[in-house]
């Protein structure tokens, strides 16, 4: 699939500075052995000396800076030290919840085997929810990470009961169209499968400053599983 991919499809907005690019899932930010190809990678081709000013994991898609020089690159790195950068997750969550402005502050402890747990021995970490629509067996919440931490969305939802739909990691189910459309058929010897097939997890929005202190603010649509699960959802409330 990555291969299939230009980076010069994937951009958003761009000036002399920086690019900001609608990442797909299933490609990861940096060099993963598992992958044959990386966004850095992609960028490289076209931009020699980009960097990634932040990371999304291999699943999640959505809005990814990238600084094409290093005055860039340490300009933004230094809005990101100091919780200047604003960012706006979606994310489907199993489960029916009613955020609003809910804040969540639990630690997040890194673990050896690539996942984190909440524990009071681990870093700070802020995200504020708000749901953005409830339905009948799910939700979608609108989430701002303030600080930056591995998987902190992820863990802060299931650490309160509403982990994200298709996360196994944090205890997210599978979502299959036959729990909410009725009279849903499947053929004889057909097997269901999930209609997405990653944590659902979509990095919607992101603004900071560019070097001359002007405000870049950029969205990026859902791909195309992320959209139609949630117009199925739509259509069978």
């Amino acid at each position: 699939m990555a291969r299939k991919i230009r980076f010069e499809d994937l951009v958003l907005w761009e000036d002399d500075d920086y690019v900001l690019i609608n990442k797909p899932p299933f490609i990861s930010t940096l060099e993963d052995r598992n992958s044959p190809m990386n966004i850095l990678e992609m960028a490289r081709q076209v931009i020699p000396d980009a960097q990634v000013g932040h990371r999304l994991d291999k699943e999640t898609s959505g809005v990814l800076a990238l600084a094409k020089n290093a005055e860039a690159y340490r300009h933004l790195s230094v809005q990101f030290e100091q919780r200047k950068v604003n960012k706006e997750y979606h994310a489907l969550c199993d489960g029916i919840h009613d955020f609003k402005d809910f804040t969540v502050t639990d630690k997040i402890l890194k673990l050896s085997n690539g996942s984190v747990r909440i524990d009071r021995a681990g870093k700070e970490a802020r995200t504020i929810f708000n749901t953005l629509h409830a339905y009948k067996l799910h939700s979608l919440i609108r989430c701002q990470p303030i600080t930056g931490r591995m998987h902190q969305i992820r863990i802060h939802l299931a650490n309160n009961g509403a982990s994200i739909t298709g996360d196994p990691l944090y205890g997210g189910k599978p979502f299959y169209l036959s729990s909410i459309k009725r009279n849903y058929n499947l053929g004889k010897w057909e097997e269901e499968l999930p209609l997405i097939k990653r944590h659902a997890l979509h990095a919607h929005a992101l603004s900071f400053k560019d070097l001359s202190g002007n405000e870049v603010a950029v969205k990026a649509e859902y791909p195309k599983d992320f959209r139609v699960v949630v117009k199925q959802l739509d259509k069978n409330v």
